[in-house]
């Protein structure tokens, strides 16, 4: 059994979930102890849970440990993961409402299944645009776009919006499996970002006035303009369980793309949620790296699984990225080389036996 320190580095989340995809892609039992070490409530909370269980179902995991604040868990495989029909259900874990975020759920599933033989339909049900996570507009037009790159085919479809706290968004992914396993991915080079092609925006509301996503995406649109960046923001009123507002900017370059979110709480303007997104990506425009802090730390993984060495650029080495270089090579799977001098980093795949 694999021992994995939940303390390690930002220790957060991404451990537990990098882990649950690779025990579950190798069938390498695992046990993590300190999980969500460095947390305010460290444990695990109602989202990992999900992901606990999902990853579970996936390979028919017997587990040890799996409630809500537990610090501890045991993972062992009993069978390579089948791909099929899933529903996993944020709230029905507890059986209360529950917005915890479905992306994390996505991306703890979709490899896996990505690398057996068949085709996948995952209901996932939650929260689709929560703070701390990808927003569900990130994963369909920044996350998977890349993921597509390197062979892993799959789609999302989101079917209604979900905010903190009620929940109740959902969140449709569709994987055809390759069947051809860990060293099936294409590698990926992201060295240079090429031109601004386009930055296209959302400013989404739910169970809210239209006045609000109005001027979300007027604030957006004036800001970048003023930045002299052509973009197209537009206001939608859309499906949801519960009142909630964010805004998503996509920026498309010749040789890369990313995104930023921002939601809306109470107290806060909607111009600010709209300032808070823009300056984000204005702060990353400034710079020349092709991949955004988040997608850096998204990329290993996969990069990991590939049949070549992939390199890329990143516009900020974070903690998150040095702590799941760390889990991945805990599996043997990969090596991870990272300069900080040049925010390059190298991720090359142990030869497959």
């Amino acid at each position: 059994m694999l021992h994995i320190d939940g303390s390690y580095g930002e220790g957060g989340g991404q451990i537990l979930r990098t882990s649950l995809s690779l025990a579950a892609i190798s069938g390498q039992p695992i046990r993590i102890d300190r999980i969500r070490a460095k947390r305010q409530k460290p444990g695990l909370a109602i989202q990992h849970l999900t992901g606990v269980r999902a990853a579970a179902t996936l390979c028919q995991a017997k587990v040890k440990g799996d409630h809500v604040g537990s610090t501890q868990l045991e993972f062992i495989p009993s069978q390579p993961v089948q791909a099929g029909q899933y529903t996993f259900d944020v709230a029905q874990t507890l059986g209360t409402g529950s917005a915890g975020a479905v992306t994390l759920i996505l991306q703890t599933v979709l490899l896996p299944l990505a690398l057996v033989k068949g085709e996948s339909i995952v209901t996932l049900k939650g929260g689709t645009f929560i703070p701390w996570s990808p927003p569900a507009s990130y994963i369909e037009q920044v996350y998977l776009p890349f993921l597509q790159q390197m062979g892993v085919q799959a789609m999302v479809k989101l079917v209604a919006w979900g905010w903190y706290p009620r929940g109740g968004g959902e969140l449709d992914l569709q994987v055809s499996g390759n069947g051809d396993g860990v060293g099936s991915l294409k590698p990926i080079l992201l060295l240079e970002r090429g031109a601004l092609r386009q930055v296209k925006g959302l400013a989404i509301v739910t169970e809210l006035p239209s006045h609000i996503p109005q001027r979300m995406a007027s604030r957006a649109q004036n800001l970048l303009e003023q930045a002299h960046l052509k973009a197209q923001v537009q206001p939608r009123r859309e499906r949801g369980v519960g009142p909630g507002a964010g805004v998503f900017l996509a920026a498309e370059y010749e040789q890369t793309r990313t995104g930023f979110g921002a939601v809306g709480k109470l107290g806060l303007p909607a111009e600010e949620v709209a300032a808070i997104a823009t300056q984000e990506l204005l702060a990353f425009h400034a710079k020349a790296a092709p991949v955004d802090v988040h997608l850096a730390d998204q990329l290993l993984l996969p990069a990991a699984l590939a049949s070549e060495p992939s390199q890329y650029r990143a516009v900020e080495i974070s903690t998150h990225l040095i702590t799941n270089a760390w889990v991945i090579e805990q599996f043997g799977l990969a090596k991870v080389a990272i300069d900080h001098s040049t925010q390059l980093v190298t991720v090359t795949p142990s030869p497959q036996s």
